[in-house]
């Protein structure tokens, strides 16, 4: 029997990156990991940093790195927007982990200027980038 499969839109702020059928999207929402699966009740909430992991019509596996956004899961339909949507192979690993020494260091050194907010999401951002590649490499 064939899995069930629904609409997926990904879109970055500069193009639509995937538009397909899934039989499962994973993403990284407001309040942890959150799977959705054909048949979800409707639901519209924030995403953070983090990786989306979607199955394909047939069992094929994409990982997608999403800088945030939102997710919006309708009966005909799920759609995630995000700033920035990257393929792993587009993710460069040394400058990532490069970001990530530098908010860790902005956030122990905090200067007059420190935007605690700020360095936290620079850091959310570079850990989801590097899991991404952790995760490819697994692969």
């Amino acid at each position: 029997m064939a899995a069930m499969t629904i609409q997926l839109d990904v879109v970055s702020a500069e193009k639509k990156i995937f538009s397909g059928l899934v039989e499962s999207i994973q993403v990284t929402g407001e309040w942890g990991d959150l799977g959705v699966h054909y048949g979800h009740a409707p639901l519209l909430t924030h995403l953070k940093p983090g990786v989306l992991r979607m199955v394909k019509q047939f069992g094929d596996e994409e990982l997608l790195y999403l800088s945030g956004g939102v997710l919006e899961v309708q009966p005909n339909g799920i759609t995630v927007l995000a700033d920035t949507v990257l393929r792993g192979k587009d993710i460069d690993g040394e400058a990532a982990e490069t970001a990530r020494q530098d908010a860790l260091n902005n956030i122990t050194a905090q200067s007059h200027d420190f935007d605690y907010a700020e360095a936290m999401a620079e850091l959310a951002q570079a850990a989801a980038k590097l899991r991404l590649l952790e995760l490819l490499k697994r692969n």
